[in-house]
């Protein structure tokens, strides 16, 4: 019983030592009421376990009472009033609200003083002294990125002049400013350096920002033909400052190509119809792209395309794109479309092109024809843009945005007639992150052609799977269309989702006096494999006034795969 009592009493003297010892009480007070009041405004910590902590904390004190502007404030006395309370007194005196600085404008830029002070003038500023530090700081940051990465900013000769503050604004620095003198490239030393130039606008001899430099090696990411590898670094010499990007040559070769096939309504059989898409990029090691098309549908119409981009011209910002297209439906006309337009690459998202396209057609029917199919040339002036947004975290849906818009106007040829046409063409989508693994998906693309009079063989030809989904491949023709896409996306995992397919459209066509809404159903997959992406796609479509037919149904296979 004895033992149990003595332990007890251990415990207790034990635990009532460690709860004295963390509970040391400090109280600060002013010289007056309205003092105490401003120093109670800070918050400051009461309750201690040792006296270090006291002595820190009044410091800290009194280190913020500086900041706010009692730049005279005096500690009188710390006193022990008893084992658990101690007492701190300070004699604030005057508060200073403002702070005149006084400047070299030849040291210090005066629009980076506008960015924290409403008051400038040509050789002093006024701040708020309780702005006073975060405002210098970011005075130094700024002037360390306009080339003096090693500037020093400090305020001398700090006076009080009646009811004032004034100080002389000092910056330490080179007194020449650093620029970037050299570029090396690691990993891939045959990156372009055109792209250096134009895309990620970082040149020789421009002035040193390490923030800005980083900002644009990240659009590296944005190009199909490379990735950065890590952050750029930086030597510093005495007289010359090197900048080293560090990048690798990425996988920018693709092959895209589909089978689709259905039941066919007249004959109840079995059609196939297909393409192949070949697009190949930075082979040459110029950032150049080359595509080749060929499909066939259904529909015996096939279609030939090639394209070829060319970017930075002779080291300048402009490049060219060049296209030829030719189109055979049967054995009733056939279409070749060139065009050369010169492109502009704004920065990373925005291109604008301007150029010139050209279109021959020819009837192939020997006699006369009640299908309005004519023999005619039209030659037109194209301008251009393009808005394109990448999202390099996905690798099943790398474009997160874009937008192309087209306008030509010109004029059409054909026998003992000429006149004046237009058209206009738009394509624009976006992904819209609901969050980790929903989206939602919505593409707008539409051409109109304005004109007098109108040719069977110069209308727009749409649907099939990347237009409207569920109809045969450029089966419909039309004057005007526009179609709407949308998908509900569900990520499985990073190489599987699973999507909704609604599509809507209208379209007239002018030859036949015709206007007609139509409409898409269905779902599909993706799978990401080691040969590409998959696309499985399965679509029903009808018209606004038919009924659905399961026999409508088209299904579609796609593979893209890069190399």
């Amino acid at each position: 019983m004895q033992k149990t009592s003595f332990l007890l009493l251990i415990i207790y003297i034990l635990f009532s030592l460690e709860l004295y010892s963390q509970n040391l009480n400090l109280e600060v007070t002013g010289n007056n009421e309205a003092e105490t009041k401003a120093i109670d405004s800070l918050n400051y910590l009461k309750f201690h376990k040792d006296y270090a902590s006291i002595t820190s904390e009044v410091d800290s004190i009194q280190n913020a009472l500086y900041k706010i502007g009692y730049i005279e404030n005096e500690l009188k006395s710390i006193i022990k009033k008893n084992d658990s309370f101690f007492t701190a007194r300070f004699h604030l005196k005057k508060k200073y609200n403002t702070i005149y600085i006084y400047y070299n404008n030849s040291v210090v830029e005066t629009s980076i003083l506008k960015l924290v002070s409403d008051d400038v003038f040509d050789d002093y500023f006024i701040l708020p002294f309780n702005t006073l530090e975060n405002s210098l700081n970011f005075i130094n940051l700024k002037t360390s990125e306009i080339g003096n990465p090693f500037s020093k900013l400090k305020l001398s000769n700090i006076q009080i002049d009646k009811d004032n503050l004034k100080a002389d604004l000092t910056i330490d620095s080179q007194k020449q400013k650093r620029s970037i003198d050299k570029i090396i490239i690691k990993g891939y030393e045959k990156f372009p350096k055109s792209y250096l130039k134009h895309y990620l606008k970082i040149k020789h001899n421009q002035a040193f920002n390490l923030n800005k430099i980083k900002q644009k090696t990240d659009l590296l990411n944005n190009l199909k033909f490379a990735n950065q590898v890590k952050p750029p670094e930086v030597l510093f010499s005495k007289d010359s400052t090197t900048l080293y990007i560090y990048t690798e040559k990425a996988k920018s070769n693709s092959f895209d190509g589909f089978l689709g096939f259905g039941t066919n309504e007249e004959t109840n059989k079995l059609e196939f119809d297909g393409y192949l898409n070949l697009n190949l990029s930075n082979n040459l090691n110029f950032g150049e792209s080359f595509s080749l098309l060929y499909k066939s549908d259904e529909n015996d119409q096939k279609t030939f395309r090639t394209d070829l981009t060319l970017p930075y011209l002779f080291k300048s910002p402009i490049g060219i794109d060049l296209r030829l297209q030719i189109f055979k439906k049967d054995s009733t006309f056939t279409t070749v479309n060139q065009s050369a337009k010169l492109h502009y690459q704004i920065n990373s998202k925005h291109k604008v092109y301007s150029g010139i396209t050209s279109t021959t057609s020819n009837n192939l029917l020997s006699t006369n024809n009640l299908q309005n199919i004519t023999d005619y040339d039209s030659n037109f002036l194209s301008i251009a843009y393009q808005f394109l947004k990448l999202q390099s975290n996905s690798l099943l849906f790398p474009v997160k945005s874009s937008i192309y818009l087209e306008t030509n106007f010109g004029n059409r040829e054909a026998t003992n007639s000429k006149e004046k046409q237009s058209h206009y063409t738009i394509d624009a989508f976006k992904i819209f992150n609901l969050n980790n693994k929903n989206s939602f998906y919505l593409r707008a693309n539409g051409s109109n052609l304005n004109s007098n009079t109108y040719f069977q063989n110069e209308l727009f030809r749409f649907g099939g799977i990347n237009s409207i989904r569920g109809f045969e491949e450029n089966s419909l023709f039309a004057s005007l269309f526009g179609v709407l896409n949308t998908e509900y996306r569900y990520q499985l995992n990073n190489t599987i989702f699973i999507h909704s397919i609604t599509d809507l459209a209208y379209f007239e066509n002018k030859i036949t006096d015709k206007k007609e809404k139509l409409f898409g159903y269905g779902f599909g997959f993706g799978l990401l494999t080691k040969s590409g992406l998959l696309k499985f796609n399965y679509a029903n479509g009808k018209t606004e006034n038919q009924p659905f037919k399961f026999s409508n149904s088209k299904i579609h296979l796609s593979l893209i795969a890069d190399f």
